[in-house]
């Protein structure tokens, strides 16, 4: 079933209820939504002539438009390719040539520095920005009739990133976020249609995927006018719009906690903050039930299983009498209902409680394998379970705690890093010799980039390299100089070793001058 029958059947049931908010400000019922998503189909399909299957590529921060162009695509029976905003142009582009993408959907700051650069993606047949008058030429065009698609079939194919080369295309079918959905509702949170999901966390990642659970029940979309995290927007928008639910980084939930403290705001209108995408600190998270009540609910899940591997419910937070509560607090609660998850030796056995291993899931949330790319696929995908390159333990009443990761993926405010892809750029400098990139605990951001760099090169010469290759938030917040990286015998550098020069370091202490 195709993952838009959910806002066909809601347009036709309640056609009247409120659907997309700007700020406070209702722009579209969902009669209007399926309208406006049909219409868009319809010049997708007869205008510009794709053919079902074919990728649309969407690099937009968050806007009303996005709902509307997500389901658009759907509809017209193509696969959607969302890009983080927050993306250099150049990466962006290769998402694009990667996936083949034949539209792109792009805005003002996004598309100013993607656009010149499509001539290089032979696959793009057009570029579209919302407000425009070729968007105005969309939305006018004769709607089409919804394309029905096997589960199997391709819905999104979500970019990721390995600690081995360039970014991942995750193959996401109807079936995986419909099964998705459907844990939200059992695992997650009851969602009514009187309640509202406000975007404050990027649309083209996990808050974006929370949309089909609103959509299925007439829930009101909120985009709030800053596109963005802010806390007392959020606060605001929670008092005037009331029974709002979001997902947040961990970063963002200890930002509205301080507000809220600071101000002694009253949270009523604040339903449900679904946290993930990064370690929360135990303290963090008592303080935010201190704070805040029993609003909140963990997840934890990848791009390869979004949003669906485990959970810890308000329940479980909440319950601070259970003898195991401390315990709970700080593991990632246990399995969804439609998933299996285990914890496993490097053979695949399951490893008895409190042991430590690789965690693996399977079911029908898990990812059809990477587009294009069977050997990662394969690496991946063993037995029917997904290898997850998360380790952790499991205990014996099934609740998971994350011990470490096994791919050196730096997870900074819900975002993840990954230290090649930013130790390659740094190693075009003709000065450094070598690098390599770890992540420091940080209370705020949970990790932050320390580059440990043999050579010559200055911090401000390494941070232009830096903002002219990749994303201004993947740049080291900390640069370290060395006579000589740590290494074993086989010529492999100790990641370990230079993560032990940072915990060995006085807190106030700076060994370099650039520290942001």
């Amino acid at each position: 079933m195709n993952v838009a029958c959910l806002l066909a059947r809601t347009a036709r049931s309640a056609p009247q209820r409120p659907a997309v908010f700007h700020g406070t400000r209702c722009l579209f019922n969902y009669g209007e939504l399926a309208a406006r998503s049909a219409r868009i189909a319809g010049w997708l399909r007869h205008k510009a002539g794709l053919a079902p299957g074919e990728r649309v590529a969407i690099f937009l921060g968050n806007c009303p438009e996005y709902l509307e162009v997500l389901y658009g695509a759907w509809w017209a029976g193509l696969v959607v390719v969302p890009i983080n905003a927050k993306l250099h142009a150049r990466e962006a582009l290769f998402i694009v040539q990667d996936s083949e993408a034949a539209v792109v959907v792009t805005g003002d700051e996004q598309g100013a520095a993607l656009v010149p650069l499509m001539a290089q993606a032979p696959s793009v047949q057009a570029h579209v920005e919302p407000g425009s008058a070729h968007y105005r030429s969309m939305l006018g065009h004769d709607p089409l009739a919804l394309e029905h698609r096997a589960p199997d079939e391709l819905a999104w194919i979500f970019y990721t990133s390995g600690t081995t080369g360039q970014p991942k295309g995750v193959m996401q079918t109807h079936r995986n976020l419909q099964t998705m959905t459907a844990c939200y509702f059992i695992d997650v949170d009851p969602v009514e249609p009187d309640d509202a999901i406000v975007y404050a966390a990027p649309m083209s990642h996990g808050a974006g995927f929370y949309n089909f659970m609103h959509v299925a029940v007439g829930a009101r979309h909120v985009v709030p006018e800053s596109g963005g995290f802010d806390a007392a927007e959020l606060i605001g928008l929670a008092g005037r719009l009331g029974r709002l639910s979001l997902f947040a980084a961990p970063t963002m939930v200890r930002r509205l906690v301080e507000e809220v403290a600071t101000t002694g705001a009253d949270v009523s209108g604040f339903k449900t903050i679904v946290y993930g995408g990064g370690p929360m600190y135990v303290a963090d998270i008592q303080r935010a039930l201190d704070v805040m009540g029993e609003r909140f609910v963990q997840i934890f899940g990848q791009g390869e299983s979004p949003m669906t591997i485990t959970a810890l419910s308000r329940r479980h937070l909440a319950d601070r009498t259970h003898p195991r509560w401390a315990g709970r607090i700080a593991s990632v609660g246990i399995a969804q209902s439609l998933v299996e998850v285990r914890v496993v030796d490097d053979d695949g056995h399951e490893l008895p409680p409190g042991a430590t291993g690789e965690v693996v899931v399977r079911g029908d949330a898990v990812m059809a394998g990477y587009w294009r790319n069977p050997e990662a696929s394969a690496r991946a995908l063993r037995g029917g379970w997904l290898w997850t390159g998360d380790v952790g333990a499991m205990d014996e009443e099934g609740f998971l705690t994350l011990k470490d990761r096994s791919k050196d993926v730096i997870i900074s405010g819900g975002s993840n890093i990954y230290p090649r892809e930013v130790e390659e750029v740094l190693l075009r400098h003709p000065a450094v010799r070598e690098v390599s990139v770890v992540g420091r605990p940080d209370p705020e951001w949970g990790e932050v980039v320390v580059a440990f760099v043999v050579g010559e090169a200055s911090a401000a010469e390494l941070d232009a390299l830096c903002l002219a290759h990749i994303a201004r938030f993947k740049r080291p917040k900390t640069y370290r100089w060395l006579a000589a990286l740590p290494k074993n015998h086989y010529g492999k550098i100790l990641k370990t070793d230079l993560r032990a020069l940072l915990d060995a370091e006085h807190p106030d202490k700076e060994n370099d001058d650039e520290t942001r």
